[in-house]
């Protein structure tokens, strides 16, 4: 796995890396373990082996692997209505809205139209409330868009509804701590100083690359920025809660923001702590003595539960459960591999065929919709395997 290495060392040469670990494990080993650069260029803090940092939308994949385990426990009948564990949630015509229908984003909630502040984000029952008078903005089922942001409303409601306790609370008694896995959904205090400073876009970046592909770029980038600047469907996606979209990204720097459990975007790890909660899925549900579900349960998100042209996302792309089933090639050449990205580049992976998973998390967050250095990092794993 040298290739990797150097991969990882271009990635800081000629990718603009500041900060990132990388691990991977395959068949219950070990065979990357990586890390380097700046955790905060400004303080000359450097990247430690327990550097963590702010994985976006890979928390999805994370919170999807606790329902996993519900479903596993006969807790969760995917498709059941959510309005069966949630009554509340049927408002605005959504009481034929299956889970599953929710986890591979065809339920039409797409987005979340309240202006939820800080305050309210850090209150499950206005979150809540939030996504039960929400409409759905086409007929359920009949279509996919991605849930950029609604998908942790609705998540974390319906989890709560059916644990009686936060996913959060769950993943670290029954996941994380049994894995001895560095990731949290909700920072405690004592990690505090282990988190990285989170670097979003240069105004250069913005000019000299953003701005020119939402004017001209027919790639799926300049189909996504035209969408938001024309306030179109994506805009909407992704317009609230405010304070953390676009202009808001420096909150995700704040202690506040990181003792939030936000199911859709503020999840904290290292690679090591995503390559050990997948590598479970990747061995049948049982890794390093912990076993988290049946594999009966862990085959679950292999098959594909919806693929076409994302309303949201503006290309062709699917989901199964919560998880990412993305193209065949881009992060693994097997389509029955599966797991989450997030905004800017973060990554946790896993191929039950190769046994094999992925974690990678950074701290310079990358404009590409698909972050370039993500998808050089696998498939360099990828051209070791073979």
């Amino acid at each position: 796995f040298e290739r990797v290495r150097r991969v990882f060392q271009n990635n800081f040469r000629y990718r603009g890396e500041y900060g990132a670990s990388l691990c991977v494990i395959r068949d219950g080993e070990v065979v990357v373990d990586l890390w380097g650069g700046w955790a905060d260029k400004a303080d000359s803090r450097k990247w430690q082996s327990d550097t963590m940092s702010t994985i976006f939308s890979s928390t999805k994949g994370v919170a999807a692997t606790c329902l996993l385990m519900l479903h596993d426990r006969g807790l969760l009948d995917y498709d059941k209505p959510v309005a069966h564990y949630w009554p509340e949630f049927a408002h605005g015509g959504k009481g034929e809205i299956t889970v599953r229908t929710v986890l591979n984003h065809r339920s039409g909630l797409c987005a979340i139209d309240a202006e939820i502040g800080l305050d309210g984000l850090e209150d499950p029952k206005i979150m809540a409330a939030a996504a039960e008078v929400q409409q759905p903005l086409w007929e359920p089922g009949t279509a996919q868009g991605y849930h950029g942001i609604s998908y942790g409303f609705v998540v974390g409601e319906l989890f709560r509804r059916i644990a009686g306790e936060s996913l959060g609370t769950f993943l670290k008694r029954e996941v994380t701590d049994p894995l001895h896995a560095e990731l949290h959904i909700g920072l405690p205090p004592e990690h505090d100083h282990s988190v990285a400073t989170l670097y979003t876009q240069r105004p250069i970046d913005i000019a000299l690359k953003i701005v020119p592909r939402a004017l001209f770029s027919t790639k799926v980038e300049g189909r996504i920025y035209r969408s938001v600047a024309t306030k179109g469907i994506s805009h909407r996606a992704f317009a609230h809660p405010a304070e953390l979209g676009t202009r808001g990204m420096k909150n995700f720097n704040t202690t506040r923001v990181n003792r939030m459990e936000l199911l859709w975007a503020n999840g904290i790890a290292n690679g090591r702590g995503l390559a050990r909660i997948y590598q479970a899925l990747a061995l049948g549900g049982e890794f390093d003595g912990v076993k988290l579900m049946s594999p009966a349960t862990a085959r679950l998100p292999r098959a594909r539960g919806s693929w076409e042209v994302d309303r949201v996302l503006h290309k062709p792309m699917g989901f199964s459960l919560g998880f990412v089933k993305e193209q065949t090639h881009l992060f693994s050449p097997n389509i029955s591999s599966f797991g989450h990205p997030g905004a800017g580049g973060p990554l946790g992976w896993v191929d039950p065929e190769e046994r094999l998973s992925i974690g990678y998390v950074m701290n310079r967050m990358d404009y590409h919709v698909r972050s370039k250095r993500a998808v050089a990092l696998c498939h360099a794993v990828y051209a070791c395997l073979n």
